[in-house]
């Protein structure tokens, strides 16, 4: 693609606005809306000048001025929009150098994949993730200094709350989803299949192909729309269209969608198991004669991602709130082993086909709060690094795990417990983030810092309201 055929596109579209999107630090998008007049071919290469210094994660006041330069690679027509608006996509780039911000998520996905072609190791890392979500028909919280809690109610939910049958279809007449077992069911006890159907139809205008779509295992509304895999980039960036288009449905419809990986108590939460395999031109190289038929290069793939994942998660379940689904001993996959069909373990090699291009990889640890573009280039420089230094991933563990002694769970290494852990465990292995100059010192202290005082600090500073049950009369 290239600047002429977007130009054509916003024509033949009758575009009047484009929306040029970025990603701040934590993951979250933003964008700047322009008259479609202002976009001409040389705004692809010079771009449009924004304040950066707002931006969560972003420029100190004294460095605040950025271009924003659109990549001709991706467009759309918003969905959401009443005026027709091209969407594009677009990179901070650092109006002095020329060169990527420093804190650009998208820069540094785009440098890990440059990084993997000059390995000559493989020329195209393919992801796929399988990101759940939950909706919900009503959300409430406060944080103040003398009160706080929140409410979910849906009337999926075994819990909810009593709301006429006339005020929202499906209350009250029986059908809810009890705890943990929300897996497939039909109508009417899934009430979401009608939404999830309108979210796979927008998708696929955006150019998002969907292969399935079903109701998870928690009750409430938790949803799972798979789309297909794409190169790491071109599947980070539909991620976020993905989120996006979900949560404007969603709320088209009156409801809430949500990417919190554990927004309810006792109950299952919401991962991002994220498919991997390496080609090289048109050869797939995670196929082999090797264990679940795989080839050496993928053994040693696992064996860098078992080996740093630790470091991994602090990108790929980056909230406080992850730990609370990462959590040994409720199907969580904390344990830092590999297995074929094993989903207890934190590496699955599915077995559904023997198609050699279809051989690959599972890692099971993320979850949906991440940022594609930082936690994809983690993943993906802890399997080169596998590959390079032949990390022996160890046997496979396919028995299952929750069947195992203690005795025999003692050598299973796992996860951090926290985020706090995972933050520790990236300062103290961060150097295969540096190959490259895929990941930068200043990006990662940067990222280690504002998890810090943004989240971990305020939620160990402030009481939490299961305390007054446990303490208030201690």
């Amino acid at each position: 693609m290239n600047a002429k055929t977007v130009l054509k596109y916003a024509s033949d579209q009758e575009a009047k606005f484009v929306s040029v999107r970025f990603t701040d630090l934590p993951g979250s998008w933003q964008h700047l809306t322009f008259p479609i007049n202002q976009l001409e071919e040389g705004t692809f290469e010079d771009g449009f000048g924004f304040d950066a210094s707002s931006i969560r994660g972003w420029a100190a006041i004294h460095e605040s001025d950025m271009l924003l330069v659109p990549d001709p690679a991706r467009f759309w027509m918003d969905p959401f929009s009443e005026e027709p608006t091209l969407c594009l996509i677009g990179n901070a780039v650092d109006p002095i150098t020329k060169e990527g911000y420093a804190f650009d998520p998208r820069a540094v996905a785009i440098r890990a994949e440059s990084y993997l072609k000059f390995t000559a190791l493989a020329d195209t890392a393919y992801f796929g993730p399988e990101a759940e979500f939950f909706v919900f028909d009503s959300v409430k919280y406060h944080n103040d200094q003398n009160s706080a809690g929140y409410s979910i109610d849906s009337d999926e939910g075994h819990w909810n709350t009593g709301r006429d049958a006339d005020e929202f279809r499906g209350t009250n007449l029986g059908y809810h989803i009890r705890a943990k077992e929300g897996y497939v069911p039909v109508s009417p006890i899934d009430t979401l299949g009608d939404l999830r159907s309108e979210i796979s139809l927008i998708l696929a205008t955006c150019g998002i192909n969907v292969e399935c779509h079903h109701h998870e295992v928690a009750t409430a509304g938790q949803c799972e729309i798979d789309f297909r895999y794409s190169t790491m980039l071109g599947t980070a960036d539909n991620l976020q269209i993905f989120k996006y288009v979900v949560r404007n449905t969603a709320f088209q419809y009156g409801k809430a969608a949500t990417f919190m990986p554990k927004p309810l108590y006792g109950d299952n939460g919401s991962g991002m198991h994220c498919h991997q395999s390496l080609w090289k031109g048109e050869k797939p190289l995670f196929a082999g004669d090797g264990y679940a038929g795989l080839s050496e290069m993928a053994l040693y793939y696992i064996g860098g991602l078992l080996k740093h994942a630790p470091a991994i998660v602090a990108f790929a379940a980056p909230t406080t709130n992850s730990y609370k689904r990462l959590v040994p001993g409720f199907e969580a996959p904390v344990n830092l082993a590999y297995s074929a069909r094993n989903r207890s373990a934190a590496i699955r090699i599915p077995m559904f086909h023997t198609n050699p291009k279809l051989k690959r990889l599972e890692f099971r640890p993320p979850d949906p709060s991440c940022n594609p573009y930082l936690a994809f280039s983690a993943m993906l420089l802890a399997g080169i690094d596998g590959i390079q230094n032949r990390i022996d991933p160890g046997e496979p563990l396919d028995k299952d795990i929750y069947d195992l002694s203690p005795e025999q769970l003692k050598d299973v290494p796992s996860l951090p417990g926290s985020l706090d852990e995972s933050l520790k465990a990236l300062e103290n292995d961060h150097d295969f983030l540096l190959k490259g100059d895929v990941f930068t010192p200043r990006i990662i202290e940067r990222w280690i810092r504002y998890k810090r005082e943004k989240e971990i600090d305020p939620l160990r500073l402030r009481p939490h309201p299961l305390e007054y049950s446990m303490y208030f009369d201690v």
